[in-house]
């Protein structure tokens, strides 16, 4: 465990330098994930490892922080690697783009456990997509190699993760087999998707 350890802490050290930047980053392990994956049987029989990186406060504009977040290619049993889940105080939105990779992006709304809207955005490299504010949203790699992105949000800002955990996740995971539903929740609607922004967000990219 301690050789693995260490390993992390280099990658970590030389996405540092590729950044140019001495940010430490917020490492989230397997085993931060326990309570939202989707294959239980999996999880104990392996060891713990990172999933991704999360680099913030890399620049700021104005009342905006812009934070890099690297997640691996490594799958969570059957499921595809994936953020934790959180969503933000009232009236917060999160501008994100993909650096790197592919992406998929899901966003649910909720009232309890009855899922008042849900929906996916496949985006790629150069697309843009917004987080609204009232929605819970995960971010998952769906591909064979590593999935890099970036977020500009208000700096008073937080996330709040009690909910995605208390359900064990997101109303709906993606595994090998496609989209299943999370049996926690009493009411999910059939997912939808929603297309990325048409125009990139010039004023993030200045």
């Amino acid at each position: 465990m301690e050789v693995k350890a260490q390993s992390s802490k280099l990658k970590a050290q030389s996405y540092n330098l590729k950044l140019k930047t001495k940010i430490k980053p917020d490492v989230r392990y397997l085993y931060d994930m326990k309570s939202v994956l989707y294959d239980k049987k999996w999880l104990t029989t392996v060891e713990n490892f990172p999933v991704y990186y999360i680099y913030r406060g890399v620049k700021e504009k104005n009342c905006l922080r812009y934070d890099i977040t690297d997640i691996t290619s490594r799958l969570l049993g059957r499921e595809f690697p994936k953020t934790k889940g959180h969503e933000h105080p009232k009236g917060c939105q999160e501008f994100i783009t993909v650096l790197e990779g592919k992406a998929i992006f899901l966003f649910q709304k909720s009232k309890g456990k009855r899922i008042l809207d849900v929906y996916q955005i496949l985006a790629k490299k150069g697309d843009w997509v917004i987080a609204p504010a009232g929605y819970a949203h995960i971010t998952i790699n769906p591909g064979p190699e590593k999935l890099k992105i970036a977020n500009w949000i208000d700096k008073k800002c937080w996330g709040i993760y009690d909910f995605i955990e208390k359900l064990q996740g997101a109303c709906y995971y993606y595994t090998k087999s496609g989209w299943i539903k999370n049996k926690k929740y009493d009411i999910i609607p059939k997912l939808r998707t929603n297309q990325p922004l048409k125009r990139k967000l010039r004023f993030f990219e200045k």
